[in-house]
């Protein structure tokens, strides 16, 4: 079937975005809740709150997204399952990962201690940014055993094709910890620490919430028994194989992240100040991209588990279409109202003034990066970590002899790094695909 035939289905288009809003939507309020926390504490006196806030913010979601290969392959193996019509496989697959991310918790616990020890003086700035960066994140890191699990049944959930249900599951859980944040902070004026508590308790709603909408999933196949949910040892090396390769792939992009708020730490508290507001900006940008990331990763995976390679190419060019468009959308409005988003995010006039001097890379961000986005989608859905891995490591390395390159021209290197960083990512994965990919009755799965 040709480009222009699939593209004049309309069925085709609503299947998309029957997949792809719910998402869209859902996936906009977890930018917002950094939006939110960084409005609170960008409007307190000083800028060294919303720089701690930024690193002890950066820590936790290098955690957490170094270890969102839980929710990733979850819903990969879970999507394969169910094109494939075995439900047995998927509650394999989430016992498997419950189990693996109470462990992970687990350790992320234990290691608190080392982490606030060496890495937050490691990661630089001023003394008062080191300590509300430590505080930040020494009540952050109590909730890892609801997000991590959170992480797994969200993936089982959006794997099944409900992304309706996750939907609700993600808007009431971040309305729930931006509401808290405004109490503790504004109300009850707890500053940092507020911000932190807020998060860590309505990750522990979000996980009461997440079990419920499970539960009645289980009940309904009579699969909610013990028995049926004890981890089970088969295509448990599946599970981990997907699991590493994905596990470098976020520890490369994370290192790149990382790297924007330490050199922006050790350039002045007002550029890690400013670059913690476009950082946002950012998130919100990829957040809703990834929705039609989801849609593509849950159609390839139906595609893969039934092996229907026409059905994968038709998934594939319809979200790269509309992820083209919604991009050009946000950089168009990034473009016109850029600088009235930053005063909304902080009321110091000299972060201000330091943001709006880097909000070109933003407003070319979403048109050089929704390709990157679109296809770690298409990868995940295949179950084909280890193409994403090479991606990364390749674009990783262009991301910081990019920086070195031009390391005169201060931050501003760090947002040409990475908006190079993801144009490489793009490029690389689409030539894959175009090139390389061996489609499902070409492909041996194990």
């Amino acid at each position: 079937m040709s480009i222009a035939a699939i593209l004049k289905q309309p069925e085709a288009h609503k299947r998309t975005f029957a997949l792809a809003w719910p998402m869209i939507l859902s996936n906009i309020t977890i930018p917002l809740l950094g939006l939110v926390d960084t409005a609170v504490i960008g409007h307190l006196d000083h800028a060294y709150y919303l720089g701690g806030v930024a690193l002890g913010s950066m820590i936790i979601t290098l955690i957490l997204w170094i270890l969102g290969f839980l929710r990733m392959s979850t819903t990969a193996l879970v999507a394969q399952g169910h094109g494939a019509d075995d439900f047995s496989a998927q509650t394999r697959v989430l016992s498997q990962g419950v189990m693996l991310a109470l462990l992970l918790a687990f350790t992320a616990l234990v290691l608190q201690w080392p982490v606030m020890e060496w890495g937050i003086p490691l990661a630089g700035g001023s003394s008062e940014v080191q300590h509300y960066g430590a505080q930040y994140f020494g009540i952050r890191i109590w909730g890892a055993p609801a997000a991590l699990t959170n992480l797994v049944l969200l993936g089982f959930l959006l794997g099944r094709g409900m992304p309706k249900v996750a939907m609700w599951q993600l808007i009431l859980g971040n309305g729930l910890n931006i509401s808290l944040d405004l109490l503790f902070v504004v109300g009850f004026g707890w500053g940092v620490a507020g911000a932190a508590w807020a998060s860590v308790l309505a990750e522990y709603g979000t996980l009461m919430l997440a079990l419920y909408l499970v539960a009645k999933v289980l009940k309904q196949h009579d699969a909610l028994a013990w028995s049926k949910l004890v981890p089970q040892w088969q295509g448990v090396g599946r599970l981990l194989r997907l699991n590493r390769d994905i596990f470098i792939r976020t520890l490369c992009l994370q290192a790149c992240l990382s790297f924007i708020t330490i050199m922006g730490a050790r350039m002045g508290d007002l550029v890690v100040a400013a670059n913690a507001v476009l950082l946002n900006f950012m998130l919100l940008i990829s957040y809703a991209l990834d929705g039609f990331a989801y849609s593509a990763e849950v159609e390839v995976a139906r595609a893969w588990g039934a092996k229907k390679a026409e059905q994968l190419k038709q998934a594939v060019l319809l979200c790269w279409v509309w992820s083209a468009m919604t991009a050009l959308i946000f950089a168009l409005l990034f473009w016109g109202l850029g600088d009235w988003f930053i005063s909304l995010m902080t009321g110091i006039e000299e972060v201000q003034q330091v943001a709006s001097t880097h909000l070109i890379w933003v407003v070319m961000l979403p048109v050089l990066a929704f390709s990157c986005f679109l296809f770690d989608g298409v990868y995940i859905g295949a179950a084909q970590g280890s193409i994403m891995r090479n991606s990364m490591l390749v674009s990783a390395i262009g991301f910081f002899v990019l920086f070195w390159l031009c390391r005169d021209w201060g931050n501003h290197a760090l947002w040409l790094a990475l908006d190079g960083f993801m144009l490489l990512r793009g490029l690389t994965l689409a030539w894959h695909y175009r090139y390389r990919l061996r489609l499902p009755e070409q492909a041996k799965l194990d």
